[in-house]
Protein backbone atom coordinates (compact mmCIF):
# COMPACT_ATOMS: atom_id res chain seq x y z
CA UNK A 1 0.00 0.00 0.00
CA UNK A 2 1.48 3.51 -1.17
CA UNK A 3 1.75 6.06 1.52
CA UNK A 4 1.88 9.00 -0.58
CA UNK A 5 -0.73 11.39 -1.48
CA UNK A 6 -0.82 13.82 -3.84
CA UNK A 7 -2.52 16.83 -3.84
CA UNK A 8 -3.62 19.46 -5.04
CA UNK A 9 -0.69 22.78 -5.59
CA UNK A 10 -1.25 25.76 -8.01
CA UNK A 11 1.68 26.30 -10.38
CA UNK A 12 1.91 29.22 -8.79
CA UNK A 13 2.76 27.97 -5.75
CA UNK A 14 4.85 25.12 -6.90
CA UNK A 15 6.50 27.88 -8.74
CA UNK A 16 7.54 29.69 -5.76
CA UNK A 17 8.43 26.62 -3.97
CA UNK A 18 11.06 25.52 -6.64
CA UNK A 19 11.95 29.47 -7.03
CA UNK A 20 12.62 29.48 -2.87
CA UNK A 21 14.68 25.87 -3.26
CA UNK A 22 18.34 25.47 -4.09
CA UNK A 23 18.21 25.38 -7.66
CA UNK A 24 15.77 28.09 -7.69
CA UNK A 25 18.95 30.90 -8.28
CA UNK A 26 20.22 29.22 -11.23
CA UNK A 27 16.41 29.26 -12.89
CA UNK A 28 15.00 31.59 -15.66
CA UNK A 29 11.34 32.83 -15.75
CA UNK A 30 10.93 30.49 -18.57
CA UNK A 31 12.88 27.20 -17.54
CA UNK A 32 11.02 28.24 -14.02
CA UNK A 33 7.80 28.05 -15.56
CA UNK A 34 8.72 24.57 -17.13
CA UNK A 35 9.46 22.57 -13.96
CA UNK A 36 6.44 24.26 -12.27
CA UNK A 37 4.12 23.12 -14.74
CA UNK A 38 5.23 19.38 -15.14
CA UNK A 39 5.80 19.40 -11.10
CA UNK A 40 3.26 17.80 -8.91
CA UNK A 41 2.66 18.35 -5.33
CA UNK A 42 3.14 14.92 -3.04
CA UNK A 43 3.10 14.20 0.87
CA UNK A 44 4.54 11.51 2.94
CA UNK A 45 4.17 10.76 6.79
CA UNK A 46 7.08 10.23 8.60
CA UNK A 47 9.65 7.34 8.15
CA UNK A 48 7.34 6.39 4.50
CA UNK A 49 9.53 5.45 1.82
CA UNK A 50 9.31 7.89 -0.75
CA UNK A 51 11.39 5.10 -3.09
CA UNK A 52 13.04 2.10 -2.60
CA UNK A 53 16.38 1.17 -3.90
CA UNK A 54 15.10 -0.88 -7.14
CA UNK A 55 12.22 1.41 -8.04
CA UNK A 56 12.42 3.27 -11.89
CA UNK A 57 14.53 6.49 -11.26
CA UNK A 58 12.53 8.88 -13.36
CA UNK A 59 11.86 11.37 -11.05
CA UNK A 60 13.68 14.30 -9.19
CA UNK A 61 12.24 15.85 -5.79
CA UNK A 62 12.32 18.94 -4.15
CA UNK A 63 11.40 19.25 -0.85
CA UNK A 64 8.82 22.36 0.35
CA UNK A 65 8.44 21.06 3.69
CA UNK A 66 9.81 18.20 6.36
CA UNK A 67 13.10 16.21 5.58
CA UNK A 68 14.04 13.31 3.60
CA UNK A 69 16.92 10.69 4.65
CA UNK A 70 18.55 9.66 1.86
CA UNK A 71 20.26 5.30 2.62
CA UNK A 72 21.19 2.44 1.59
CA UNK A 73 19.43 -1.16 3.49
CA UNK A 74 21.63 -4.01 3.26
CA UNK A 75 18.90 -7.04 1.77
CA UNK A 76 20.34 -9.66 4.21
CA UNK A 77 20.45 -7.52 7.72
CA UNK A 78 18.22 -4.98 6.88
CA UNK A 79 21.11 -3.04 8.64
CA UNK A 80 20.85 0.80 7.30
CA UNK A 81 23.32 3.40 6.45
CA UNK A 82 22.86 6.59 6.33
CA UNK A 83 23.90 8.59 3.64
CA UNK A 84 22.40 12.23 4.34
CA UNK A 85 19.65 13.80 5.56
CA UNK A 86 18.21 16.62 3.83
CA UNK A 87 15.88 19.31 4.83
CA UNK A 88 13.07 22.12 2.81
CA UNK A 89 14.53 23.47 -0.34
CA UNK A 90 16.92 20.68 -1.17
CA UNK A 91 16.92 18.70 -4.29
CA UNK A 92 17.23 15.02 -4.27
CA UNK A 93 16.81 11.76 -6.46
CA UNK A 94 19.32 13.42 -9.08
CA UNK A 95 21.04 9.75 -9.61
CA UNK A 96 17.56 9.61 -11.89
CA UNK A 97 19.83 12.07 -14.29
CA UNK A 98 22.47 9.32 -14.58
CA UNK A 99 21.48 6.24 -13.30
CA UNK A 100 20.77 2.78 -15.11
CA UNK A 101 17.08 3.25 -14.69
CA UNK A 102 16.98 2.28 -11.44
CA UNK A 103 17.56 3.41 -7.86
CA UNK A 104 20.46 2.17 -5.73
CA UNK A 105 19.24 4.35 -2.72
CA UNK A 106 16.68 4.69 -0.28
CA UNK A 107 14.68 7.73 0.31
CA UNK A 108 12.91 7.95 3.69
CA UNK A 109 10.54 10.58 5.36
CA UNK A 110 12.71 11.89 8.24
CA UNK A 111 9.91 14.04 8.95
CA UNK A 112 5.94 14.55 7.67
CA UNK A 113 7.89 15.36 4.70
CA UNK A 114 6.02 17.95 1.86
CA UNK A 115 7.56 17.26 -1.76
CA UNK A 116 7.28 18.63 -5.49
CA UNK A 117 7.96 15.73 -7.91
CA UNK A 118 9.87 16.77 -10.93
CA UNK A 119 9.79 14.02 -14.03
CA UNK A 120 13.49 13.49 -15.00
CA UNK A 121 13.05 13.70 -18.86
CA UNK A 122 11.38 17.30 -18.09
CA UNK A 123 14.66 18.50 -15.64
CA UNK A 124 16.58 17.46 -18.04
CA UNK A 125 15.19 19.43 -21.08
CA UNK A 126 15.43 22.64 -18.77
CA UNK A 127 19.18 21.94 -18.17
CA UNK A 128 19.21 21.78 -21.65
CA UNK A 129 17.63 25.01 -21.78
CA UNK A 130 19.31 26.58 -19.20
CA UNK A 131 23.34 27.11 -18.97
CA UNK A 132 23.14 27.67 -15.67
CA UNK A 133 20.03 24.57 -14.21
CA UNK A 134 22.63 22.77 -16.25
CA UNK A 135 25.99 24.22 -14.05
CA UNK A 136 25.01 24.13 -10.78
CA UNK A 137 23.04 20.67 -11.60
CA UNK A 138 26.94 18.78 -12.05
CA UNK A 139 28.37 21.28 -9.68
CA UNK A 140 25.61 19.77 -6.73
CA UNK A 141 26.39 16.22 -7.99
CA UNK A 142 30.37 16.68 -7.63
CA UNK A 143 29.49 18.58 -4.15
CA UNK A 144 27.08 15.47 -3.23
CA UNK A 145 30.10 12.56 -4.13
CA UNK A 146 32.85 14.42 -3.33
CA UNK A 147 31.04 14.56 0.50
CA UNK A 148 30.53 10.56 -0.09
CA UNK A 149 34.27 10.40 -0.64
CA UNK A 150 35.21 12.16 2.63
CA UNK A 151 32.86 10.04 4.60
CA UNK A 152 34.79 6.64 3.34
CA UNK A 153 38.02 8.07 3.89
CA UNK A 154 36.86 9.08 7.44
CA UNK A 155 35.63 5.07 7.74
CA UNK A 156 38.97 3.76 6.53
CA UNK A 157 41.23 6.43 8.72
CA UNK A 158 39.12 7.95 12.06
CA UNK A 159 37.89 5.97 14.73
CA UNK A 160 34.45 6.62 16.29
CA UNK A 161 35.03 9.49 18.40
CA UNK A 162 36.49 11.18 15.60
CA UNK A 163 33.63 10.33 12.70
CA UNK A 164 31.45 11.67 15.74
CA UNK A 165 32.65 14.99 16.35
CA UNK A 166 33.33 15.51 12.29
CA UNK A 167 29.35 14.75 12.11
CA UNK A 168 28.39 17.14 15.02
CA UNK A 169 30.74 20.07 13.01
CA UNK A 170 29.15 19.11 9.50
CA UNK A 171 25.68 19.39 11.28
CA UNK A 172 25.78 22.30 13.37
CA UNK A 173 27.44 24.27 10.17
CA UNK A 174 23.93 22.75 7.70
CA UNK A 175 21.02 22.56 10.80
CA UNK A 176 22.35 24.87 13.43
CA UNK A 177 20.65 27.83 14.74
CA UNK A 178 22.11 30.36 16.87
CA UNK A 179 21.49 29.85 21.04
CA UNK A 180 22.25 31.87 23.95
CA UNK A 181 24.64 29.25 25.57
CA UNK A 182 25.80 27.96 21.50
CA UNK A 183 24.66 26.49 18.74
CA UNK A 184 21.28 23.97 18.56
CA UNK A 185 21.61 21.61 15.88
CA UNK A 186 18.36 21.92 14.95
CA UNK A 187 16.87 18.25 13.87
CA UNK A 188 15.98 15.37 16.09
CA UNK A 189 18.48 12.72 15.90
CA UNK A 190 18.06 9.59 17.77
CA UNK A 191 21.03 7.86 19.02
CA UNK A 192 21.09 4.87 16.37
CA UNK A 193 20.15 7.39 13.43
CA UNK A 194 23.51 8.92 14.20
CA UNK A 195 25.33 5.14 14.23
CA UNK A 196 24.02 4.30 11.67
CA UNK A 197 25.55 7.93 9.63
CA UNK A 198 29.04 7.33 11.53
CA UNK A 199 29.29 3.68 11.33
CA UNK A 200 29.02 2.00 14.58
CA UNK A 201 26.58 1.17 17.37
CA UNK A 202 23.87 3.03 19.02
CA UNK A 203 25.81 1.88 22.54
CA UNK A 204 28.91 3.03 21.20
CA UNK A 205 27.65 6.65 20.14
CA UNK A 206 25.50 7.16 23.34
CA UNK A 207 28.93 6.31 25.88
CA UNK A 208 30.72 9.12 23.54
CA UNK A 209 27.95 11.66 23.46
CA UNK A 210 27.82 11.30 27.60
CA UNK A 211 31.29 11.70 27.44
CA UNK A 212 31.04 15.07 25.71
CA UNK A 213 28.10 16.24 27.38
CA UNK A 214 29.60 15.89 31.22
CA UNK A 215 33.00 17.97 29.71
CA UNK A 216 30.29 20.42 29.06
CA UNK A 217 31.26 20.26 25.25
CA UNK A 218 27.12 19.81 24.13
CA UNK A 219 24.21 19.33 25.77
CA UNK A 220 20.80 17.97 24.86
CA UNK A 221 17.91 19.81 24.56
CA UNK A 222 14.46 18.31 23.49
CA UNK A 223 16.32 15.19 21.51
CA UNK A 224 18.24 17.84 19.76
CA UNK A 225 22.17 18.36 20.33
CA UNK A 226 23.55 21.96 21.43
CA UNK A 227 27.05 22.56 20.98
CA UNK A 228 28.24 24.92 23.58
CA UNK A 229 30.28 27.84 23.37
CA UNK A 230 33.74 28.10 24.96
CA UNK A 231 32.65 30.30 27.56
CA UNK A 232 29.15 27.92 28.55
CA UNK A 233 31.84 24.79 28.51
CA UNK A 234 33.92 26.58 30.92
CA UNK A 235 30.99 27.64 33.23
CA UNK A 236 30.34 24.10 33.33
Amino acid sequence: MSHRRAFCLPTAERAEIISHSEIGASLDDETLALLADSSSAVEFRRRRFIYRAGDVADSLYVIARGRVKICSIDDVTAREAVIDIVGAGALFGESSLYSAGVREKCAIAYENARLLRIPAGVYREGMAASRELYDYTFRMVGQRLSRAERRVVDFALDAIPARLDKLLADLSERYGRPDPEGVLIDIALPHREIASIVGSTRESVTVRLNALRRAGIIDFVDRKILIKTPAASAAV
